[in-house]
């Protein structure tokens, strides 16, 4: 979503290099391409305002600190103001829940935002985490949304209720009234849109509120959107007075400035972002670690939080066990490969590792998405005895591999001269003397702090 905002502000970075101290007329030159940067990302020009006085404020006179350089010392401040700008730290718990079962989650906002999907999305995250959520539909203008709340619920693996009323509040209280007497501590109400705002609508709204209390209303904005997203948040706070904001679209071709604004205008923190498709794609929003992505530092804490959650631990510990006795095959390789995607397509890791963000355009020669797909085509139209024994792949059957995956013979030779490569690297990480060797480097170095431990080893590709 920022990668084009994360761009123009390293830029600007650029011209504070070189320089001793930070003084008014170099931070007026960096400021200016801020200034330009947070503009063409769509941010709301009186929060673009706000946002370079509080970074002046900080900037002018600030020495370099600590061996810090002025280009560090300007970037530090900015990090501290964008996160403040975008909600600051990040509560212990995002959602806040009732003294007293159940928990009622009002789901609002303008048709088209993905609020249905995003239903689903928040009640699997509840349910991975120990609640018990229920969705409840209380849109019965659009045709089929009533089933088709009912497949998203299915597909997270969550309860959905239903009844023959058409009044959405009648359906909202019965509702809150089955989640009390069946024991599930969350119902989630997937209300009503419309394509533009209007007084029917929000006076729906305001007597779902009231017939059940909601200990949550969260504004469900379309990322794409920019301020129109903005605006429409303000007029459902206004009515409604919502608690959070779920980002959705933020894996589009979107330019950020909705969330810098929503905050500002609504008072309200951004609470989740939606990344994806699938239900699985929805995160907690941390602006602290979002600030982080936009200057390119990356976001290790949220990328190991993924590891744990989507790569299995078994089979993570199996092939650590193969790596060290030295018994990595290609049938392991691709299984590898398979874990490694469920953490999203390869420029999304790269982007949340420090210092890989600029690498990404790189990444054509290195692993792009098609070529992680090009190796998997290969490896599956190997045997399963092939893969666990490479030496069967002759000439004849490398042919064979190569017409079955779409793929050129050589590529077919490349991975596998890969593959050979690791499993030689494999064997010199098993010397003792080479460990040694490491260990004294490490030593000299400081160590390599910010790098994460992935589970199953290092990547084979």
């Amino acid at each position: 979503m920022f990668e084009s905002l994360t761009e123009k502000l390293s830029k600007a970075m650029k011209s504070l290099r070189g320089q001793a101290k930070l003084s008014e007329k170099n931070i007026e030159e960096a400021l200016r391409e801020v200034r330009m940067a947070l503009l063409e990302a769509d941010v709301h020009i009186q929060v673009t305002k706000a946002f370079l006085a509080k970074v002046k404020e900080k900037a002018l006179g600030s020495e370099v600190l600590n061996g810090l350089n002025p280009s560090q010392g300007f970037i530090d401040i900015v990090y501290q103001e964008l996160t403040a700008i975008m909600g600051g730290s990040a509560p212990e718990r995002p959602l806040e829940f009732a003294a007293k079962p159940p928990t009622v989650v009002m789901m609002v906002g303008l048709q088209g935002a993905g609020k249905t999907t995003t239903c689903g999305k928040l009640a699997r995250y509840l349910k991975k985490n120990g609640n018990s959520p229920i969705l409840v539909s209380a849109d019965v203008y659009r045709p089929a949304a009533i089933e088709q709340l009912r497949v998203v619920a299915k597909d997270a693996g969550v309860p959905s209720f239903r009844t023959e009323s058409q009044d959405p509040i009648v359906i909202c209280r019965a509702a809150v009234a089955e989640a009390r007497l069946k024991g599930w501590d969350v119902v989630i109400l997937d209300t009503a849109g419309r394509l533009h705002l209007d007084e029917t609508l929000m006076d729906e709204l305001a007597r779902i509120k009231a017939a059940t209390t909601p200990t949550e209303i969260l504004f469900v904005a379309d990322a794409m959107t920019g301020q129109d997203a903005v605006r429409s948040a303000g007029a459902f706070h206004e009515k409604l007075g919502i608690t959070g904001v779920i980002l959705t679209k933020t894996d589009g071709d979107t330019r950020g400035g909705a969330a810098f604004s929503i905050k500002h205008v609504t008072g309200q923190p951004i609470k989740f972002a939606g990344n994806g498709e699938k239900l699985d794609d929805f995160e907690r929003f941390h602006p602290d670690r979002m600030a982080q992505r936009i200057l390119g530092m990356g976001d290790v804490l949220t990328l190991i939080e993924q590891a744990k959650d989507k790569i299995d631990e078994g089979e993570a510990e199996r092939m650590a066990q193969r790596f060290v006795k030295n018994q990595f095959s290609l049938e392991d390789m691709l299984s590898q490969m398979r874990q490694v995607q469920k953490l999203g397509s390869m420029q999304k890791i790269m982007g949340m590792l420090p210092g890989m963000g600029q690498l990404k355009q790189q990444l054509e020669t290195v692993a792009t998405d098609k070529r992680m797909k090009h190796l998997e085509a290969i490896l599956t139209s190997m045997t399963p005895a092939e893969r666990r024994n490479h030496q069967l792949l002759d000439g004849k059957r490398k042919r064979r591999v190569a017409a079955g995956s779409g793929r050129p013979v050589h590529e077919v030779n490349r991975l596998l001269k890969q593959y050979l490569e690791m499993k030689k690297m494999m064997t010199q990480m098993n010397d003792p003397r080479f460990m040694k060797r490491m260990q004294a480097m490490a030593g000299k170095a400081g160590g390599m702090p910010g790098m994460p431990n992935f589970p199953g080893g290092s990547l084979p590709f």
